[in-house]
């Protein structure tokens, strides 16, 4: 007698080697970001040093108020990109939809940037409602020319034209800043952790803790969007509604963080990919926290050579995720498509279109004889 095969074994199997995968990831990173540097910190040193001890005061300073609270940041933003990223993907039905091509990146960053040209003196704390506004009006103005979500490619489409008509602004207000401030608009807009401390840190968190019950609540109607417009009106959902929902998650995900670390690309693409790699089967809600987690660690990895690589200078870690996240992330598309299509296997197109049963072909005799019964 044949053994019994469980197929939902494996997948299992491969979620818990994919989750051993990213822990290990998040945690070598973390370490490596508090240990690596000048000075060089070991890791037995680390425990004394969080906790404000240590022989040397200048070394604590180092490691807990500049090392560990971008390490935070880091944690945090990723995590705000990979969700943001699959909410927007799965609201629109499209793996490419991503925030830097729907206006809401650029919007916050012409909401930040604008007062910095201008000199107003503001207070660290009102900067994210700044980028919040200008997340908001990118959005707002994107939907507005699309019809207010009536159509998922319509949406992407006009997202691109508004982004560019934002970016066209931005060298407008660019062209206006003096050397100094172009130089630090210029490094914001590529996405930099540089210098980042537990203020910018308390920027972000609180936004995050608000859009997490938006995600518990959007997550299961963002399944039900993927079956299309008529099949989710038709059980019950309001299709316009729910996409603009949507898009205040994605708003209040993606705005502090432009706020606090500029525009940090590809995340969002990214993210997503490899949590549908790793689900090929799952719906929205088992692949947010996934998408998450991988956010995370890809802004936490990519900003150790964005810190080492070219030491003392630091480089933009919203350059590292752009060079390594669209080459992976095509690779992601490109080999996601061929395993679906191996899945499902050729779809006959001669007898009707997909999902069809052809229809028992007819003799022409037969048609013939009935004819002939008729005209007598």
């Amino acid at each position: 007698m044949s053994p019994r095969v469980r197929p939902g074994r494996p997948g299992r199997n491969a979620r818990g080697a994919a989750a051993l995968v990213v822990t290990a990831l998040i945690l070598g990173a973390g370490l490596a970001a508090l240990c690596l540097g000048t000075p060089v910190v070991p890791p037995t040193d680390l425990p004394g040093l969080l906790t404000g001890g240590g022989d040397d005061p200048r070394v604590a300073v180092v490691v807990g108020q500049l090392r560990l609270p971008r390490v935070v940041l880091a944690l945090l933003a990723g995590a705000c990109l990979g969700a943001a990223g699959l909410v927007l993907q799965e609201a629109l039905r499209n793996p490419l939809a991503v925030p830097e091509m729907l206006g809401v990146s650029a919007g916050a960053a012409l909401g930040v940037a604008v007062p910095l040209v201008l000199s107003l003196s503001l207070p660290a704390l009102l900067v994210p409602s700044l980028a919040l506004v200008g997340a908001a009006l990118g959005g707002a103005l994107t939907l507005a020319a699309a019809g207010f979500g009536r159509s998922p490619s319509a949406v992407l489409l006009t997202g691109a034209a508004v982004t560019a008509a934002l970016q066209a602004a931005l060298l407008v207000v660019m062209v206006m800043a003096d050397q100094l401030s172009l130089q630090i608009i210029y490094r914001y807009l590529l996405g930099s952790l540089s210098a980042r401390t537990w203020e910018h840190v308390g920027g972000v968190w609180p936004w995050l803790v608000l859009a997490v019950p938006a995600l518990v609540l959007c997550a299961p109607v963002l399944s039900v969007l993927r079956l299309g417009d008529d099949d989710a009106s038709a059980l019950g959902v309001r299709v316009r509604r729910a996409r603009l929902m949507a898009l205040g998650v994605v708003v209040v995900l993606i705005a502090p963080v432009v706020a606090v670390c500029g525009p940090v690309a590809w995340v969002g693409f990214l993210a997503p990919q490899i949590a549908r790699r790793l689900d090929p089967t799952g719906h929205a809600v088992r692949w947010l926290p996934w998408s998450i987690a991988w956010g995370a660690a890809i802004v936490l990895v990519a900003d150790l050579p964005a810190r080492l690589a070219l030491a003392p200078v630091e480089t933009p870690v919203g350059a590292w995720t752009a060079l390594v996240g669209v080459p992976v992330g095509l690779l992601l598309l490109r080999s996601g498509r061929g395993s679906e299509r191996r899945r499902t296997g050729p779809v006959p197109r001669k007898d009707g279109p997909p999902g069809t049963v052809p229809l028992p072909r007819v003799p022409a005799e037969a048609v013939r004889d009935t004819s002939r019964e008729e005209t007598r």
